[in-house]
């Protein structure tokens, strides 16, 4: 290895000893990045070990941007965000000149800009009042599962939790939610002799209410977003929300398979745009090369992203958080 070589990575190690030396909480916040690192690992193999292959080449020029680029758009960043970060990237070049060591810099405050704007934790929305959650998003995406780790989350910080089993289209979709609340010892909700998935959900705000819930997570079908009859029974279900809860905010949160790369910024637009998206759930992390699809959605829809999930463990979800996610995929380690 070249003297150039050695000197970028031995400066990247020493500069994340020390960020880590001066955290309070250095080891959680090791065992996390540790976590998602692993998580992220098919995104880091063309992410992570690309972008750092290229920095260890000294000499900023022409290629360095262009190789970035090419390595942005190949881990599903979009081309207009991509375009962006390379602009912003040769503009502050030009200007101050920049060394590989401060592009690398520049390059990973450049992406925590674009997910700081999203990072809004849905926990901040909580009340005095039953703070209910619309879980929404297209067949197969993970919507149940995520619907057991989020409860399960706000049960481990003391809050009363009840599920809605809203899907009566899939089969076995009740059971599946029953299963993962008795594993997590939270109520569910459901009505078999009921065909509208909007009077479940009438009955269940007005039960929460009785009791004095702190959260109430409503699942519902999954359906494609272009399906307009399907759609409009979203718009009903989220209008019976709206009146029942006499103008107090709710979360209508929009779960999306990463693995479904630039396809799922269109899924997010037209749901969004149907009715009124005010979070999302990134699921599948863990298995897919097109991580930064993240990028994509926050630079063009600047929706709040609550959280990111990677595995089936109960504990695969975390509270998104772009300072962490970013270290995680340029970290060399």
């Amino acid at each position: 290895m070249s003297n150039n070589k050695k000197t970028f990575f031995s400066w990247l190690r020493n500069n994340k000893k020390n960020k880590i030396n001066n955290n309070n909480n250095k080891k959680k916040t090791s065992g996390f990045l540790n976590k998602l690192k692993k998580n992220l690992l098919k995104t880091r193999d063309i992410f992570t070990n690309r972008i750092l292959s290229i920095f260890k080449n000294t000499k900023v020029n022409d290629s360095l941007f262009e190789k970035l680029e090419e390595t942005l758009l190949m881990s599903d960043v979009g081309l207009e965000t991509t375009k962006n970060i390379i602009n912003n990237l040769i503009k502050s070049n030009n200007i101050n000149k920049y060394d590989n060591k401060k592009i690398y810099l520049y390059l990973k405050k450049e992406l925590v800009n674009i997910l700081k704007k999203v990072e809004k934790p849905s926990e901040k929305l909580l009340n005095n009042k039953t703070f209910i959650i619309l879980v929404v998003g297209v067949n197969g995406v993970g919507k149940t599962s995520t619907i057991g780790k989020i409860a399960y989350k706000y049960k481990k910080k003391g809050k009363s939790v009840m599920l809605v089993a809203a899907d009566i289209f899939r089969a076995g979709a009740v059971d599946q939610l029953k299963k993962i609340g008795n594993s997590i010892s939270v109520p569910v909700i459901s009505d078999s002799k009921k065909k509208d998935s909007s009077s479940i959900i009438f009955d269940a705000i007005n039960i929460a209410k009785s009791k004095k819930l702190d959260v109430l997570i409503i699942d519902t079908a999954g359906r494609l977003h272009n399906k307009k009859n399907l759609m409009n029974e979203l718009k009903k279900n989220n209008n019976v929300i709206k009146k029942l809860n006499n103008g107090i905010k709710h979360e209508v949160l929009l779960v999306i398979d990463s693995c479904s790369g630039q396809n799922s910024v269109a899924q997010t637009n037209l749901f969004y745009k149907e009715i009124d998206v005010s979070g999302l759930v990134v699921t599948k992390l863990d298995g897919t090369a097109k991580g930064g699809i993240i990028f994509s959605i926050s630079d063009k829809l600047n929706i709040p992203i609550r959280y990111i999930s990677f595995g089936k463990s109960i504990n695969d979800l975390k509270t998104f958080n772009a300072k962490k996610f970013v270290n995680a995929l340029l970290d060399n380690k």
